[in-house]
């Protein structure tokens, strides 16, 4: 009586349906990598876009230059009050504003971060977030070749 309380009857289980369920499965897998690569791409795409903008941003921020300063003989350097309107402007074309501008200490060097939003195609709210680009020019001058002093 024992014994047969620890056998089973031998009917067998069926398999049927068990390869759908592994499809179904895999399948679902496959769509969130999809949707992972998809999204982390845009997103480069947007972060190398967000340097591209800062970068422009100091450049035309480093072109503002402190004339009356080149006028007294006192070198080249930014005029700093004109550096954020001119970033901002140029940033203004593509929907964004500046960030932190920061200037080296001898006024020759403009750094401009920039930030954008990214908006996931297929992960929705679960990848959105803020892409950060930083960007920095160096003024330069000088007829025949470039002078940095």
């Amino acid at each position: 009586m024992v014994s047969r309380l620890w056998r089973r009857p031998s009917a067998r289980r069926s398999d049927r349906g068990a390869v759908a369920l592994f499809v179904a499965i895999c399948a679902a897998y496959v769509v969130l990598v999809i949707a992972l690569v998809i999204d982390a791409g845009g997103r480069l795409r947007v972060a190398e876009r967000t340097d591209a903008y800062a970068l422009e941003a100091a450049r035309v921020g480093g072109q503002q230059l402190d004339r009356a300063a080149v006028l007294r003989g006192k070198g080249f350097k930014v005029q700093e009050n004109y550096v954020r309107d001119a970033a901002d402007a140029y940033l203004r074309l593509y929907g964004l504003h500046a960030g932190d501008i920061e200037f080296s200490g001898d006024g020759k060097v403009v750094t401009v971060t920039v930030q954008a939003d990214y908006r996931p195609v297929l992960l929705g709210a679960l990848g959105q977030r803020k892409v950060t680009g930083k960007g920095s020019a160096t003024l330069v001058h000088g007829v025949e070749k470039a002078e940095t002093d």
